[in-house]
Parts: structure tokens; C-alpha cells; sequence
């Protein structure tokens, strides 16, 4: 249960610092329009708010990694990291795109939900 819940923290870890490249890097370039189905011209007049947005992410992907990094005593700091990717990924479905939903809380979700286990375990 403990290495299951650790590679989803890994694997949720690693799509924050991906998008923290579409949005601070890659967002007036082809992938970063696709990523987010925009034209050039709003990424040009929205890449300052994707870059702090990204920049957001980043820190959620390095609160998780710590978390990794503490081992056993990290439980606390998965938990915290874990509802914050779940309660963002909730506003950004019910704000932005249903799509949000499954791809950033979902996955934050179903890791909470093992950190929890392993930890009661």
C-alpha cells in the first residue's frame, strides 16, 4: 500500500511540474497552444497570468516531493499537498473545464485516499 500511494504522489508530482513547463515555458509555443486549445494571440495577452499560474503548480509539485523525501514522517506534508491539488483541480472544473476534474484532482484524489490508507494501515 505504501509503495502504491508513493508512486501516485511521484506520478501527480510529475504532472504539476509538467504543467508548470506548458504554462511557464511552453505556453505561446504549438504544444502549449494545443495543451490548452488557445490562439497565439491569447497566449501572448494571458502568458503573464500562465506563468504565475505555472509557478503555482511548481510549488505544489515541490510540496509533494518533499513530502516523498520525508519517508514515513511525510505523511502530514502528502496530506496537505494532496488536498490542495484536489481543491484546486475541484475550482478549475467547476471554472474553467470539466476536463480538470479527471486529470488534476482525480489522480490527487485516488492518492490521498492511499497515503491515508497506508498511513492507517
Amino acid at each position: 500500500m505504501k509503495l502504491a500511494a508513493g508512486i501516485l504522489v511521484a506520478l501527480v508530482a510529475l504532472e504539476h511540474l509538467y504543467f508548470l513547463v506548458l504554462e511557464m515555458f511552453l505556453w505561446e509555443k504549438p504544444t502549449g497552444l494545443r495543451a490548452f486549445g488557445q490562439t497565439e494571440e491569447l497566449a501572448k495577452a494571458t502568458k503573464p497570468l500562465a506563468a504565475n499560474q505555472g509557478l503555482y503548480n511548481g510549488f505544489l509539485s515541490a510540496g509533494l516531493i518533499w513530502g516523498l523525501c520525508l519517508g514515513s514522517g511525510g505523511t502530514g506534508v502528502k496530506v496537505f499537498f494532496l488536498a490542495c491539488v484536489v481543491v484546486a483541480g475541484v475550482f478549475g472544473a467547476a471554472t474553467v473545464s470539466k476536463k480538470i476534474l479527471f486529470l488534476q484532482a482525480l489522480p490527487a484524489a485516488l492518492a490521498l485516499a492511499l497515503v491515508l490508507a497506508a498511513w492507517a494501515a
